[in-house]
């Protein structure tokens, strides 16, 4: 906002008694058309919530074409996958075991959770966010599975938009609560009362920080500043009580980042590897849709950016080898995320090294289906046939049994 002219007599230190114009604003943009000094303060507030609201609407748009983009376009990676397709297990003829014994229990963050299955993140910040949120929570609650949220920045920058998050404690009051905020808010620097706000909102049981350079990168209106992010997610870690997860969006996260992660105070990776959403895929449609042709990449790069990560598998794989060479960060927990989409997905990840699964876009197409609950449930019957036939009683079993590549 600028000012068109300083008016004669106008608010100062030396003459605050002028009831003179101050400034003249754009009807199109505010509605308003002359302020006065009587009103300036109270005018001020005006112009701040009409900013805001014209932000917050912008990141109401981004979050609901989020969600329907993520239903029904092509977003999924092309030309490469998870990696999880080119393993299987080394089948047990003697399993010792009746299928009715197997039990698919763990523990995630020191408390025990009935199956090794999280509901990853996904919205908030939105009215209709509110009733999705309270489906996943009931899902969560029944299956006695953890449950992130969605990124709180609306939840900071707007109060009228928290219940969107806080109804998720109604419904699920006895599993473990994630809560969410984006790397380059970490990086621009969070206050002491933004993290209160977020944890408090959800009583949350940790804090998963995202990590999405590449879909910042293709965000017609992203944040591509990550100046300092180690730095300040280390004082995150070091003042707050409850862990603190960094988790991709779904590129990966290779060993070399993991170990600066961990350095940084980080308790859990959650590596949302390559193979299942790009979140580029997703942004680019947005720009196309507002902007029409793409731009801003050759063509040849594209197909390479839209489809940049390393894949879930690998991920595993080296962050498990990672943990093995450092004694200090072997009891880190590893989350495999990142084109989950069956048990089967889920027991080739604990027998890579991870301490549970999480998925979601597969997760909101069952629940905009009307099968939420029917997905878990085939899904943990996966994972059960799975450990019934290499032989494991229990989940810590089944991440000591042999992974072989497919001919």
């Amino acid at each position: 906002m600028t000012r068109e002219k300083q008016a004669p007599g106008s608010c100062d230190s030396t003459n605050k008694g002028v009831a003179e114009p101050l400034l003249l604003l754009r009807v199109h943009e505010y509605g308003i058309f002359l302020l006065s000094c009587t009103f300036y303060n109270s005018c001020k507030e005006l112009i701040r919530d009409g900013m805001s609201d014209r932000t917050g609407n912008r990141t109401i748009e981004r979050k609901q074409s989020h969600v329907d983009i993520c239903l029904h376009g092509e977003v999924a990676f092309s030309g490469k996958t998870t990696g999880f397709e080119k393993l299987e297990f080394e089948h047990n003829a003697l399993p010792e075991i009746a299928f009715s014994e197997v039990d698919l229990s763990t523990t995630f963050l020191g408390r025990k959770i009935n199956a090794p299955l999280m509901i990853s993140s996904m919205t908030g910040g939105y009215s209709e966010a509110a009733t999705l949120n309270q489906r996943l929570a009931e899902a969560a609650e029944r299956f006695g599975i953890p449950l992130g949220v969605g990124s709180m920045r609306q939840a900071l920058e707007n109060s009228s938009y928290r219940e969107s998050f806080a109804i998720v404690r109604k419904y699920a009051p006895s599993v473990q609560i994630f809560a969410n905020i984006g790397a380059p808010e970490v990086a621009k620097g969070l206050t002491d009362n933004e993290i209160a706000i977020m944890l408090d909102l959800l009583e949350a049981d940790g804090l998963i920080v995202h990590l999405n350079a590449a879909q910042e990168l293709f965000q017609p209106e992203g944040n591509t500043d990550f100046s300092h992010f180690l730095d300040r997610l280390a004082i995150i870690t070091a003042k707050i009580s409850v862990p603190v997860i960094a988790k991709e969006v779904g590129c990966g996260i290779s060993a070399a980042a993991a170990l600066k992660l961990l350095e940084a105070g980080v308790k859990v990776i959650d590596v949302a590897g390559a193979g299942g959403i790009s979140w580029q895929k997703v942004e680019e449609i947005r720009y196309t849709r507002e902007f029409g042709q793409e731009k801003r990449f050759s063509l040849p790069a594209l197909d390479e950016l839209l489809n940049w990560g390393v894949p879930t598998a690998q991920c595993l794989f080296d962050i498990s080898e990672l943990k093995n060479k450092y004694p200090d960060f072997s009891e880190i927990e590893i989350i495999a995320s990142g084109g989950i989409h069956s048990g089967i997905d889920i027991a080739k990840s604990l027998a890579l090294g991870a301490q549970l699964a999480a998925s979601a876009r597969y997760i909101l197409k069952a629940l905009h289906e009307g099968a939420l609950e029917e997905t878990i449930e085939t899904w943990l019957n996966d994972l059960r046939a799975v450990m019934f036939l290499t032989g494991s009683a229990k989940t810590e079993e089944l991440r000591c049994k042999r992974l072989i590549i497919k001919p």
